[in-house]
């Protein structure tokens, strides 16, 4: 009998967790959601969608692109800036593109003093600089000092393709890092601060005024630390598509994001062939209708089979590889998804859990009464 009760508790420990980001949506202590992967692979329509879905259930929610290649403007066919701006025919939905690279110079610039010699900015700007990675990860800090002043019950990040986001998630460590050679250079070289003062004026700003700003952000960097490690505040969706390389980028992205103890229990694949069918299926049916197929129709219907198998190959891999994590298959239309009322219709396949597939409400990649289009 005890043999058989593990048996059942092993074979529910396997069963397929739902095919749906719902318990995303549903987790509502969550303040961050970082949404992630290769480039290409339709990380910002996520973004768009899951922030669509997340606004049916909490007050305010605001999309921030961290891709200093906007896209959300496109997405939603709506211009936005680096204010949080209402996305049209939302009350409760906000989009804001920033610049991740901010310069240095003006984030210290407001501890200086009045004129060219006066300022903290040229002097500490120069030091800062000379730690390797320490501009991007301040730019950070701010933005993550302003997003923690506002107020929306959840942020989505649209963020930049997996190198760049791997380096945003490591800028806490970065960040302390400089914060230590800085410190040692200050104690190093504390008694030459009296005479820098005497030589442009008496205008240089106190040791303490200095090291406020640097101590400031390393605050906000330890706080922002400890929220990225929360898993109930914090979690990370990859996006990928069913190819090597996305794959390949993706599992070297969860890895990084549990060096970094980062949750992570959602993959969303895009632009995948008739999620709700199996390759074989439609071989069987090819080689039924071949013989009454055109030489072209032939052509044209072998390149989507091989390509459907090729994707159902690596489908299977992010299950097998994948399979206490939330795997949501979205189906490659045959329209562009832009536009907010696009979009919405969209993200229903993120929270339907393939309800709309079974009832046979998906949107294939051809319909029957609308023809394919070829550019």
């Amino acid at each position: 009998k005890k043999r058989m009760a593990a048996l059942v508790e092993t074979e529910a420990e396997l069963e397929p967790l739902p095919a749906s980001l719902r318990n995303v949506v549903d987790q509502k202590s969550l303040q961050w959601i970082f949404v992630g992967g290769k480039g290409g692979v339709g990380k910002t329509t996520t973004s768009c969608c899951l922030s669509i879905q997340l606004s049916k259930t909490r007050k305010k929610v605001l999309i921030v692109s961290t891709d200093p290649a906007h896209n959300l403007s496109d997405a939603f066919a709506q211009k936005f800036g680096k204010e949080p701006t209402m996305v049209n025919g939302y009350d409760n939905l906000y989009c804001m593109e920033i610049d991740p690279n901010v310069e240095i110079g003006d984030e210290l610039g407001e501890m200086g003093g009045e004129g060219d010699m006066g300022g903290l900015s040229s002097l500490m700007g120069d030091l800062v600089k000379a730690v390797p990675g320490i501009d991007e990860a301040m730019s950070f800090a701010e933005l993550m000092k302003q997003v923690q002043s506002m107020d929306y019950d959840v942020i989505v990040f649209d963020t930049a393709p997996t190198g760049h986001t791997l380096r945003l998630l490591s800028f806490p460590d970065t960040i302390g890092n400089a914060m230590d050679k800085v410190l040692g250079l200050k104690n190093k070289f504390a008694g030459m601060i009296p005479q820098f003062a005497a030589m442009m004026g008496g205008q240089m700003p106190s040791e303490e005024m200095m090291m406020g700003k640097l101590e400031a952000m390393r605050d906000v960097i330890e706080r922002v630390n400890l929220t990225f490690k929360d898993p109930s505040k914090t979690t990370f969706v990859c996006v990928c598509i069913p190819e090597f390389l996305s794959l390949y980028e993706t599992e070297r992205l969860v890895q990084e994001l549990t060096k970094f103890d980062i949750d992570t229990h959602n993959i969303v694949v895009n632009q995948v062939l008739f999620p709700d069918k199996d390759a074989s299926e439609l071989g069987e049916w090819y080689g039924e209708e071949k013989p009454k197929l055109s030489p072209q129709a032939q052509e044209l219907l072998s390149k989507l089979l091989a390509r459907k198998k090729m994707q159902d190959k690596y489908v299977n891999q992010i299950w097998d590889l994948y399979e206490d994590f939330h795997v949501v298959l979205m189906p490659l239309l045959n329209h562009e998804v832009r536009g907010a009322t696009k979009l919405e219709a969209f993200s229903t396949y993120l929270v339907d859990d393939g309800e709309a597939a079974e009832a046979g409400e998906a949107t294939p990649l051809v319909t029957s009464n609308e023809p394919l289009e070829v550019d």
